[in-house]
């Protein structure tokens, strides 16, 4: 078996075997595979097509590249997977809901890059948070607390980690058969016996149009079903930020809002949704419906905060971080409010232009190694629909300079369309899929 035979057979639209693709992630796992033949082979998948069975089989072979993870808990282990977007701080809520509904959930997450912010970034502005734990560390949190949101280790889809690197520099990241092989490679390394998928479509997502966000839907929950995790994909609107607020501390602030019982809204009804269908997917109860109260209930009542504040104590956090959190979250420098233009409703807002204005500002990546300035951002942005006076508030801007502000303030202005008359609003939650 060789690297050169598999390639030509994608390049002749063969799909390779089960035993070729196992072959194929070892080598980029520890080298054997070059760039050029990893290249070639990306190229390749990306210009045809796996198929359903090539797909399961290439997602498995680069999960066994690495460290799979295994569980003796008293409950079904359960996660979630958002494809990405603004705003998006659903992990941090959902996380100790799931648990205190009786699910155990080891959250492997990532970092922010490109427009989207990174549910790792938003934890590690919490002091001494820490995000990177082994294996043993991590078994031992989710045993105690029931919750962790950590990073991959090197040892955790190693197959990917290579693969995606080359994939970023040989305009091969748009191939579905690789993206859904990425997502599931690093999700299933953790062994869920159930997983929700948040599936994100809108300006403020990678996947613009219903008919894509549809597409990598359909392939996520087939290909995690085919290889034997109960899966269930959520279709969800990104036409604006998820909150009303961008950047690492300030989304952290929104999440200690809901979970404090301070605010309600988009945050609150999708994490309701989601966790619905989890509970419900891991037999904890009989119907989604039951689930989604479940999930409600521990967010009005203060439980899912304290299980919260159990697991950002077990990972290095303050020990009262649920009662003082506002003491304890950085603050920027500057901040400045940014005045609507003209009076009107708020008929579109750009998201990912949002994103790319904090990442601008220092709260952001646009290559991995970049620093994050975790105080930076936007707060109290206007939602879709509202009717704003000229002169009246329309976003708080966060920070580091007055120039920083000033620049992110333009973005904001070209970002926001307004319109004379109330615009159509999209529902939060398009479809179900799985």
């Amino acid at each position: 078996m060789d690297a050169r035979s598999i390639i030509a057979r994608l390049r002749r639209h063969q799909a390779p075997s089960a035993e070729e693709l196992r072959w194929f992630a070892q080598g980029l796992a520890d080298r054997s595979v070059s760039d050029a033949q990893a290249g070639a082979f990306a190229m390749a998948v990306c210009m045809g097509s796996l198929g359903t069975e090539g797909r399961a089989a290439l997602t498995l072979a680069m999960r066994d590249s690495g460290r799979v993870l295994h569980w003796a808990l008293p409950g079904p282990v359960i996660d979630k997977h958002s494809t990405g977007g603004v705003g998006d701080c659903v992990s941090l809520i959902l996380a100790p809901a799931l648990a205190e509904c009786g699910g155990f959930v080891p959250m492997i997450s990532g970092r922010g890059l490109g427009h989207t912010g990174g549910t790792l970034d938003k934890l590690e502005s919490i002091p001494g948070f820490a995000t990177m734990l082994g294996p043993e560390r991590l078994a031992e949190i989710v045993a105690r607390t029931g919750c962790a949101i950590v990073g991959a280790t090197s040892d955790i889809a190693p197959a990917d980690k290579r693969l995606y690197a080359i994939r970023d520099v040989t305009a091969t990241v748009e191939s579905l058969d690789l993206i859904t092989a990425s997502i599931l490679s690093k999700k299933l390394a953790a062994s869920p016996d159930a997983l929700v998928l948040d599936v994100k479509v809108g300006s403020g997502a990678f996947m613009k149009s219903a008919d894509e966000a549809r597409a990598l839907a359909v392939a996520l929950t087939e290909t995690a079903t085919a290889a034997g995790c109960r899966t269930t994909a959520v279709i969800s609107d990104m036409s604006q930020p998820l909150a009303p607020a961008l950047g690492n501390a300030l989304e952290v602030a929104e999440v200690m809002k809901v979970l404090t019982g301070e605010e309600t809204g988009a945050l609150v009804q999708i994490c309701v949704a989601l966790g619905g269908v989890l509970l419900a997917d891991a037999g904890l109860v009989d119907d989604v419906q039951e689930g989604a109260d479940k999930i409600a209930a521990t967010l009005s009542d203060g439980r899912a905060a304290d299980r919260f504040g159990r697991m950002v104590a077990a990972q290095g956090g303050p020990l009262a971080f649920v009662e003082n959190w506002a003491r304890f979250l950085p603050e920027a420098n500057v901040i400045r409010e940014v005045a609507a233009p003209r009076a009107g409703y708020v008929a579109a807002i750009d998201g990912e232009a949002l994103g790319l204005a904090v990442v601008a500002l220092g709260g952001g990546r646009q290559v991995e190694s970049d620093t994050v300035d975790p105080a930076v951002g936007l707060s109290g942005l206007v939602r879709l629909g509202e009717k704003v006076d000229k002169g009246a508030p329309l976003v708080q801007v966060h920070a580091a300079r007055e120039d920083s502000a000033m620049m992110a303030a333009r973005a904001v202005l070209r970002a926001i369309t307004f319109s004379d008359e109330p615009p159509a609003l999209p529902e939060l939650i398009r479809e179900r899929i799985g």
